[in-house]
């Protein structure tokens, strides 16, 4: 069974073998968000990267705080420097060095988190990344990580040129206006001819997630691991479109070195209800999936998630996505190698 660091790593080459990281060699680079999902794989990406060329990229590495030990070895590297920070601390950003490239990839993406802080969610999207967009040199590149419910009340599938209909008093006005606004802040710098662009991500799985992650993807895994069988909380006939960590991740180093475009939409293709995806994550573990007839679904949860990639399609030529039931099976190895022979009670620890 592979490890959770050598199931990464594998990850992290077919990014590599995907888009052309040439322009990061032997530069810096300052990574928000770093020991989240995304986070993790463009850290190992780079780390690779850097491996694969004798010219290390030096990333400046920002979490929140310190990552869980299972996540401490991707940040092991000379050239990596690792540092606990609350980024809605303006200050503290400010007294961060110059990079060539930023990446801002912190925030609350999970619903349960940005709800329960409205205030540091706002802050993290707006205050925080124009801190960041201050320290970026002339010559140098950012990428905001946007998100697609900002085209909450419009239908489906979102192009960029969409608009949503939410307005400030949405349950989730929080998170989709703070974004709102941190794009507003990166068209700002761009119309000053910086090298600002903005991803709208929608759904990213994979493995790296943390065990404590409640979004319904994760949170179904974590049923059929511990509990041995998938219970919805309704019919699950909401749809979403998921994207492989791979898949995401290729995109953004993309748009960030070479998008022309302020904004695009980053996503899958994988197209499933939940009750659809419920069944497949219970058929990979061997267990039984159960679906009552109550609805108690997220407020102010979108009912339908898919993204027109045509853009960011077509500029790049990716044609090939990771199929769902494949990430699936990688995410899955990676849960169980986390947890090692003792999933069951290991996954009931690190969840309480």
């Amino acid at each position: 069974m592979l490890s959770l660091a050598e199931i990464i790593e594998e990850d992290a080459a077919r990014v590599c073998g995907a888009v052309d990281l040439a322009p990061l060699d032997g530069g810096s680079v300052l990574l928000t968000g770093a020991s989240g999902l995304l986070g993790l794989h463009l850290l190992a990406a780079l780390r690779q990267r850097g491996r694969q060329t004798g010219r290390p990229i030096h990333v400046t590495a920002i979490a929140r705080s310190t990552p869980p030990a299972a996540f401490a070895n991707f940040f092991d590297d000379l050239n990596i420097r690792l540092q606990a920070m609350d980024l809605a601390d303006s200050d503290a950003i400010r007294a961060l060095p110059q990079h060539d490239h930023i990446i801002h990839a912190a925030g609350y993406g999970q619903p349960h988190r940005f709800l329960s802080d409205p205030i540091n969610t706002i802050r993290l999207n707006t205050v925080a990344t124009l801190a960041l967009l201050e320290k970026l040199p002339a010559t140098g590149k950012f990428l905001f990580m946007s998100s697609s419910e900002i085209y909450s009340g419009a239908p489906s599938p979102h192009t960029e040129a969409d608009i949503g209909t939410t307005d400030p008093g949405h349950v989730r006005a929080c998170y989709i206006e703070g974004k709102r606004c941190g794009e507003t802040i990166c068209r700002g710098f761009r119309a000053q001819g910086r090298a600002v662009k903005a991803a709208r991500l929608a759904l990213a799985y994979g493995p790296g997630t943390r065990i404590d992650d409640q979004r319904v993807l994760n949170t179904l895994i974590r049923r059929a691991l511990l509990e041995r069988r998938v219970t919805l909380l309704d019919q699950g006939q909401a749809r979403r479109t998921y994207g492989y960590v791979t898949d995401i991740v290729e995109m953004l180093f993309s748009i960030l070195l070479y998008g022309r475009e302020p904004v695009y939409n980053v996503g899958g293709r994988s197209a499933t209800t939940i009750a659809e995806l419920a069944r497949t994550i219970a058929d990979v573990a061997g267990v039984p999936m159960t679906a009552p007839a109550q609805d108690r679904a997220l407020p102010g949860a979108p009912g339908d998630v898919a993204l027109d990639l045509s853009l960011v399609c077509g500029e790049f030529g990716k044609r090939d996505f990771v199929p769902l039931r494949e990430g699936l099976e990688r995410t899955m190895a990676a849960y169980r190698a986390l947890c090692g022979d003792g999933a069951g009670d290991r996954l009931e620890r690190e969840a309480s």
